[in-house]
């Protein structure tokens, strides 16, 4: 994984360490500057000034179940380090996963274009609709 890594995001990742641990632990974290923060080496005063490093974890077998695939570990360390930039070929195949604000925005479009259909144009009130033969099924998150 290093050598990947380090040939990937050659000038961008400063370092990749290895640290020995108890057996069945395997957990990758990235320590990056924080978005105050403009370098990646703090310039060595120390006047503070809001830069700092964050540390987030890209990858915890027990989490996230055995060994990340080197594909999968090159996109979390991408979209830490460099989220606009494109992987080539890492990135085929790949759905870059929404954020949480449009996956609710598609949920309720998705939701409202089936209660339109099922009533045929017509607002929902809340009242079941028993006037069609097939039976229907309430959703989980209309109890």
């Amino acid at each position: 994984y290093a050598q990947e890594l380090l040939s990937t995001f050659s000038t961008s990742l400063g370092e990749v360490a290895l640290q020995p641990s108890t057996g069945g632990t395997f957990i990758v974290t990235i320590h990056h500057a924080s978005k105050e923060t403009t370098s990646l080496s703090g310039g060595g005063g120390g006047g503070g000034g809001g830069e700092g490093t964050s540390r987030r974890v890209l990858w915890d077998r027990k989490v996230d179940g055995g060994f990340p695939e080197t594909k999968e570990l090159k996109r979390r360390v991408r979209d830490v380090m460099e989220p606009g930039r494109d992987l080539g070929h890492v990135d085929r195949d790949y759905a870059r996963p929404a954020p949480v604000a449009e996956k609710i925005k598609v949920q309720e479009i998705k939701v409202q274009e089936v209660n339109k259909t099922e009533n045929g144009g017509q607002n929902v009130t809340g009242k079941q609709d028993n006037s069609q033969n097939a039976p229907s099924k309430e959703c989980e998150d209309c109890k």
